[in-house]
């Protein structure tokens, strides 16, 4: 008879991800996170952080950009990466009630909710600066006092679009990315093969992987979080085996699985 007080345990060898070691990007909560749904699904998170933020080369503007925010100045702030989450984060910047968040897609909005700020904006349609332009001044066709925070590659898609929608937009430069190395036994593990499946969840992190991993074995799946993020990938010379159907991290680890369960299916 079983004793219903003790739970059980299933063994992470029946998961769909069972034996397979997934490369996960970033770190912090954001990483975190996502390798505990690696976990959930059996799978093994290889946490190995490839890109990182570094200061902007006009602190000042940032400096004053942010003491606006907190002032309550701004109706939106939209945000386009995890990575300014990161910035955020880690100056401790409190978003008013006042000021809606905007973020580009679920990735974006679950690094957010990850730190303890709030989401009122995530395109349902297109994950892109273009999909944000469209839905956002669908909901605000008065003009809006709007921070748009980017990185210094970042092209102004988002600003000037709500520029020309008839916002007040203040655009600003909130950091620089920076690659990081990987240990050595992680680029010796993806090259044998040990890692089963690599996350691209942006076109820098797709760039690292290029660069730091010259030898990728053809039975490692190499998986994109969008179309975008696999157009990039396949720009930097990086092939890409699937892309998730929605920009999140759950579609992505789905698609990762979907191909361990072929691969089982076919002995």
């Amino acid at each position: 008879m079983n004793d219903w007080t003790t739970p059980i345990t299933v063994p992470s060898e029946s998961k769909p991800l069972g034996g397979w070691r997934v490369l996960v990007p970033r770190g912090g909560p954001w990483g975190d996170s996502v390798a505990g749904t690696v976990r959930g699904k059996g799978g093994s998170p290889v946490v190995a952080p490839m890109i990182n933020f570094a200061s902007t080369d006009d602190p000042d503007s940032l400096a004053a950009a942010l003491t606006a925010l907190e002032a309550g100045e701004f109706d939106w702030l939209t945000v386009t990466s995890a990575t300014t989450v990161d910035v955020l984060s880690s100056q401790r910047i409190r978003i008013p009630e006042t000021t809606k968040v905007a973020a580009v897609g679920e990735t974006t909005a679950a690094a957010l909710i990850a730190v303890g700020y709030s989401v009122d904006l995530v395109p349902a349609k297109d994950n892109s600066a273009k999909g944000m332009v469209q839905e956002l001044t669908a909901l605000e066709p008065e003009p809006r006092r709007i921070l748009t925070l980017r990185s210094a590659i970042a092209k102004p898609l988002l600003t000037e679009g709500l520029i020309a929608a008839g916002h007040d937009v203040q655009s600003v430069v909130a950091y620089r990315t920076v690659g990081i190395t990987v240990a050595e036994k992680i680029v010796a593990d993806v090259a044998s093969g040990k890692v089963g499946a690599i996350l691209v969840t942006s076109g820098s992190v797709a760039e690292q992987v290029r660069t730091q991993f010259p030898e990728i074995p053809e039975t490692t799946v190499i998986a994109a979080i969008g179309p975008r993020t696999a157009r990039d990938a396949r720009g930097y010379g990086l092939r890409v085996d699937v892309v998730a159907e929605q920009q999140t991290v759950d579609s992505l680890i789905d698609a990762i699985v979907r191909v361990a369960e072929e691969r089982r299916a076919q002995g």
